[in-house]
């Protein structure tokens, strides 16, 4: 890969200390939130009544990894979240969204205001900074819009933590209270830039999930560290 590539989402380090602090303290409130409040009811019923497992992707290469413009969303900057109320589907969702962007086509205020109606409107338990963290800074974005930068992202597979799991286990009236879930989500983004330079990764990443009975799932935040 091209050596003057610009960074990936996981390659960029907000190196501050105080930004640092900042981090693990948002994602120390998001998890408090997510053991305290999170409860039971809707995974048990998901656990004694599996969804048929989907089919497993075609392992990625050289010659068959998709290029980011066959998973791009042609004509705006981020696609409207989808109408579900299953926190995994909606997870896989975001998790594409989130790592899908085009800087050719769009500047970082309209990315990030796409972003935006994905978060749940309960501002309680929204996390915003830890979503917008995920995108670029605007002098980054510009660099990147000059390289012509773009990414697009396939998602694999989706569930619910073993600790977030254990957790809800011991309290499974306290979903009722925020009905917030913790999913990881694991896929793969694709990178490409000008001069055929292009490179694909794997990546994982935890996301908060809002799923009220009532109404559609919404985002809540990006947890800093993966739980498996």
């Amino acid at each position: 890969m091209s050596k003057n590539r610009f960074p990936s989402a996981r390659e960029r380090r907000h190196g501050a200390p105080s930004s640092v602090l900042r981090r693990a303290s948002i994602g120390s409130i998001v998890l408090a939130v997510l053991l305290a409040v999170a409860g039971l009811v809707a995974y048990v019923t998901r656990a004694e009544s599996p969804a048929p497992p989907k089919a497993t992707p075609a392992p990625a290469s050289s010659s068959t990894s998709p290029s980011p413009a066959t998973t791009m969303h042609a004509g705006v900057a981020v696609v409207a979240p989808p109408r579900t109320t299953d926190p995994i589907e909606f997870a896989k969702a975001a998790t594409k969204v989130l790592w899908t962007y085009d800087t050719r086509s769009f500047s970082q205020t309209e990315h990030l205001a796409g972003l935006k109606q994905w978060m749940t409107s309960e501002k309680k338990y929204a996390d915003w900074k830890s979503v917008s963290d995920q995108v670029p800074s605007p002098v980054l974005w510009s660099r990147m819009h000059d390289n012509g930068q773009h990414a697009g992202a396939t998602v694999g597979e989706g569930h619910f933590p073993q600790a977030f799991k254990t957790a809800l286990a011991q309290d499974p009236g306290a979903i009722t209270e925020a009905y917030v879930y913790a999913v990881t989500v694991t896929g793969k983004q694709s990178i490409a830039w000008k001069g055929s330079g292009a490179g694909v990764e794997s990546r994982s990443t935890t996301l908060a999930v809002q799923c009220r009975p009532d109404r559609d799932c919404a985002l809540v935040g990006v947890l800093p560290n993966v739980a498996p």
